[in-house]
């Protein structure tokens, strides 16, 4: 590669054909040959370059954080799946007031693991982020636990009903420091555990891409596990046992947790980083040179950007002509030519990187809504099922049980997709995993807006039962109908999972730069965290706007007279015109050439 007039980097000519050659017959090789080459940019525990693939990585590690994450989903699940019920109960707080602290919190969990990516991909690597991150996790579901047991910290409880009688603001500001520790806790963990798991397979290696492919399908079917049991066993200890023991388990599952992934250390395939570059810091001064450039009308040539850095696939670049005013990052001033200081101006890879990141804007954008929506099952519906006919014999099903019918649809339909549909739809398209990521994630967009239709049309049967009952009134009465109504609209979001959010944690793994697959993996999550944010503020100011003349609000304590039949219809709405902006953009969407799922 030599350097030409301009100061960009080329391919010389004697060179490009057996670059090519190379990239032709790349596929032909032998498994031998393979072997022989080793993995790229990756290393054992002991740092050293890994020859043999079967020693190291690939399923046998993938099961071992598959295992880890079913673990942690289990701990998570069981405190925030029954929260609603616990800050309406044991905390005294209102039906308003708790939907917007959980949606605030979730939203809080699910932002924090920019940060959490940013430290492991720039400084201490996944797996130390993930142990560090681990033991903040733990401490604070162990303070908890003991926000729930010490007498002095814990919540006074009625021997009749296991209600706290009084809620202190020390009680309340203690609980939800440790609640937000385990956010904290749960930033460096969670984008970096599934990166990491994705890490053990090698997508130049054309069986362990596919690999790859059915990995994300497999960890999604570990979350639905993990909170699946969680919903079976944790909700009804903490219901019908002892808060400080359901507290109390999900820390002993996180401790589970961390020592299993510790026994994988040996085995582990490990990134290495060929260039030193902090590549969030290289990123983000394209756009401040572009920012101090965008007035010049010079621009730098690039008619051989497809040649340049051909050898380097993950970079190969396949939107030079998009957001062509980055391009300006390249311009060097005349005042800086010969002072400019090493590593201070861009390369076309950089530009072509940031050029990625910003292609993802609006997909990320238009998928906001589909996470306003997501928000509703551990909050409203659990409401809603707390009304309802609940008891199977004489046993009464928490209502936040019901969402294991997500976890449940989920497994049965992601074994239904890795299995049947994947491959019809491959003979039929030619696609390596049948439809592209975008139509997967469209799909279940449409049925995420189809699950509002059904919850509206279902909490409308509940408010009218309520009237025929003379039941309005009486907010603690349980409504004749049975709790098995709210079950379809579970199982749509289950569903619509399968397709959207399995699809947005590898579209947002795939698309982004190689060095930055943690980010993007935290990308993905930021949508459900501004997706929380969103459903807060809306809940707020609903409440506001019904909320005059002393009339009921659509979220009122007494449920009976509330409308959230009314919020599930503006949801359906807002689902669907979202739909149509994200068809509008995803059409144009081109994907990133020489990655690891390429189609």
């Amino acid at each position: 590669m030599a350097a030409s007039s301009n100061g960009f980097a080329v391919v010389d000519e004697s060179i490009e054909p057996l670059l090519l050659k190379n990239d032709v017959f790349r596929g032909e090789s032998s498994k031998a040959e393979e072997d022989e080459a080793g993995v790229e940019g990756v290393v054992n525990y002991r740092g050293e370059k890994i020859v043999n693939r079967s020693k190291y990585g690939g399923w046998k590690c993938a099961s071992i954080l598959i295992g880890v994450e079913i673990c942690e989903m289990f701990a998570y699940n069981g405190i925030a799946s029954n929260l609603m019920t616990y800050l309406t109960g044991p905390l005294r707080q209102s039906t308003t007031t708790s939907a917007e602290n959980i949606n605030v919190w979730h939203g809080v969990v699910m932002m924090l693991p920019v940060l959490g990516a940013f430290v492991a991909d720039s400084y201490l690597g996944r797996f130390h982020t993930i142990f560090l991150s681990s033991l903040i996790y733990i401490l604070g579901l162990g303070l908890l636990t003991l926000s729930a047991t010490v007498p002095s910290l814990g919540l006074p409880v009625s021997p009749t009903n296991n209600l706290s009688s009084t809620s202190s603001s020390f009680q309340i500001l203690f609980f939800f420091l440790s609640l937000y520790l385990v956010a904290l806790g749960r930033a460096g963990y969670k984008p970096c555990t599934e990166a990491f798991g994705a890490n053990q397979f090698d997508g130049r290696n054309p069986q362990e891409c596919k690999s790859l492919s059915s990995f994300f399908n497999w960890w999604a079917l570990g979350l639905c596990l993990g909170s699946g049991i969680s919903n079976l066993t944790l909700n009804y200890v903490q219901e019908s046992l002892s808060w400080k023991l359901g507290f109390g388990i999900p820390c002993i599952s996180m401790v589970v947790a961390l020592v299993f992934f510790l026994l994988g250390t040996r085995s582990y395939r490990y990134s290495v980083k060929e260039n030193q570059e902090n590549l969030v810091m290289s990123i983000a001064r394209v756009f401040t040179l572009a920012a101090k450039n965008w007035r010049s009308r010079s621009s730098p040539s690039l008619t051989s950007i497809e040649e340049a850095e051909i050898g380097n696939s993950d970079h190969v670049p396949n939107n030079a002509h998009q957001f062509k005013f980055l391009d300006k990052a390249l311009i060097m001033s005349n005042d800086l030519v010969g002072t400019i200081k090493p590593g201070i101006s861009c390369s076309i890879t950089q530009v072509e990187d940031a050029k990625a990141l910003l292609c993802l804007v609006p997909i990320w954008f238009t998928c906001l809504i589909y996470a306003v929506v997501y928000a509703q099952s551990s909050t409203f519906f659990t409401k809603q099922g707390n009304t309802m006919e609940r008891s199977i014999g004489a046993l009464s099903i928490p209502a936040a049980s019901l969402q294991i019918f997500i976890s449940l649809s989920i497994v049965f339909f992601i074994i239904i997709y890795d299995r049947l549909f994947v491959p019809l739809a491959r003979a039929f398209s030619g696609k390596p995993n049948g439809i592209t990521m975008l139509q997967r994630i469209g799909t279940g967009m449409f049925l995420s807006t189809l699950s509002m239709v059904v919850a509206a049309i279902v909490e409308k049967k509940r408010l009218q039962t309520a009237i025929d009952f003379g039941l309005i009134n009486m907010p603690k009465a349980t409504i004749p109908m049975s709790i098995w109504w709210l079950v379809p609209q579970y199982i749509l979001f289950g569903l619509a999972d399968t397709f959207t959010m399995v699809g947005l944690q590898e579209f947002f793994y795939d698309q982004v730069p190689g060095g930055l697959r943690s980010i993007g993996i935290s990308l993905f999550s930021t949508i459900f965290g501004i997706g929380s944010f969103l459903s807060g503020f809306l809940i707020f100011v609903i409440e506001k706007v019904t909320n005059k003349n002393g009339q009921h609000s659509w979220f009122s304590d007494n449920i009976n007279c509330a409308h959230l039949d009314y919020f599930y219809w503006l949801l359906a709405a807002l689902s669907a015109t979202q739909m149509v902006s994200y068809l509008y953009f995803s059409k144009s969407y081109i994907y990133r050439r020489g990655t690891s799922m390429g189609y």
